[in-house]
């Protein structure tokens, strides 16, 4: 999973702090996610996987399928 955030930070030639930034999170913190020191919460999850246009699943190492999946129709 952590090799996965980073490979999608450097696709975006995006910096640890430019990231940190859209996660409203510091470059430290965000350092820590790709480095595995810090587990990534959920919320945090959800977001990174809509920054980059993927699914958690991809970012988790579930599949490695990189488009989303197309949205629930499923009703409440």
């Amino acid at each position: 999973m952590y090799r996965r955030i980073r490979d999608l930070r450097e696709d975006a030639d995006l910096t640890q702090k430019q990231l940190g930034q859209a996660l409203h999170c510091s470059q430290q913190v965000y350092a820590n996610y790709e480095l595995g020191q810090r587990d990534i919460p959920t919320a945090t999850l959800i977001q990174l996987a809509r920054f980059h246009g993927t699914s958690a699943d991809y970012i988790l190492g579930l599949t490695d399928e990189r488009r989303p999946y197309p949205p629930s129709r499923a009703k409440a």
